[in-house]
């Protein structure tokens, strides 16, 4: 049996690293190491533990089953150390240079992503902030491995081992550009069905069930025009007579840089609702702390 006095605390710390960057670079430049100094600590992690712990493949160093089992009470241990370490002195934004990573759609990267960037400008100059496209990953492990911080989106199918903060609701509009045939007079649903639309066919829920309720509705049925994401429909809608029916805080986003206007759709869709998630082994952390009280200070309702 192993025990704690048999293993040097910064032997974890580099297995957390190499578990969290899948690399040796990325771990060395994370723990201001050599390469040499990290693949001599997993040697002797590896001949501790009597397992090879990381492979080394084309798409880095991919974790055995056992360093997957490793992975959660490793970590876990590690953040509660942290928290200890720094109870007294919490997180200071100000001198901080930590580096935190915050999965969004890219719908949701329009949004918020600016406005955070100001934030952190203004609060947090050194601190380091990326986003990461949500539905590219895996959420559950990327949060608890810690390469990711935060979640924010609409989604409803996420772990039970994230805890949650509502931010806000909001209704879907159809956004068109200024001066298109609907934004003059009434508009039934007879008008908005004989218009040209343009479908965002995001396979992330619950964008998906949107494009299902206006096909019931009659709308798209003989659709031309489609794009998989949301990053490119003020370009297109800017310089053309379709409609797209989008998130409102997506339109009000795009509508003066791109000369665009925006409806209410005719027909009942459903509020889309923006939640916050974070993993259960950082919720006492300081700096997580920090960054989740700005996320909701910024946009919570």
């Amino acid at each position: 049996m192993i025990e704690p006095h048999d293993v040097d605390l910064n032997l974890l710390a580099v297995f957390q690293e190499v578990y969290r960057e899948r690399q040796i670079s990325g771990a060395a430049r994370r723990l201001n190491l050599s390469q040499s100094a990290v693949s001599n600590a997993l040697a002797r992690l590896r001949r501790l533990f009597g397992n090879e712990l990381f492979v080394r493949t084309g798409q880095g160093m991919q974790p055995t089953p056992f360093a997957e089992s490793l992975a959660e009470p490793v970590g876990s241990a590690l953040a509660q150390v942290t928290l200890a370490l720094n109870r007294r002195s919490g997180f200071d934004p100000a001198g901080s240079t930590r580096r935190f990573s915050i999965a969004m759609t890219d719908v949701g990267e329009v949004h918020f992503m600016p406005a955070l960037i100001e934030r952190c400008r203004a609060l947090a100059p050194l601190v380091q902030l990326s986003s990461r496209r949500a539905g590219s990953i895996a959420l559950k492990e990327e949060m608890e491995s810690g390469r990711v911080d935060l979640v924010i989106g609409p989604f409803d199918d996420i772990s039970e081992a994230l805890y949650q903060r509502l931010l806000f609701r909001q209704p879907y509009v159809s956004m068109v550009r200024r001066g298109h045939p609907l934004t003059v007079g009434k508009v039934d649903l007879a008008r908005f069905a004989a218009a040209e639309h343009l479908f965002v066919d995001s396979s992330e829920s619950p964008y998906d069930r949107i494009n299902q309720l206006l096909e019931k509705a009659g709308i798209g049925a003989s659709t031309r025009f489609r794009v998989p994401h949301f990053t490119a429909v003020p370009y297109i809608i800017g310089s053309s007579d379709l409609v797209v029916t989008v998130p409102q805080r997506l339109a009000e986003r795009a509508g003066p840089p791109f000369g665009l206007a925006w409806i209410t759709p005719p027909l009942q869709l459903p509020l889309l609702q923006t939640n916050m998630f974070w993993h259960r082994r950082y919720n006492q952390d300081p700096g997580n702390q920090w960054l989740r009280g700005m996320v909701a200070d910024t946009f919570g309702q």
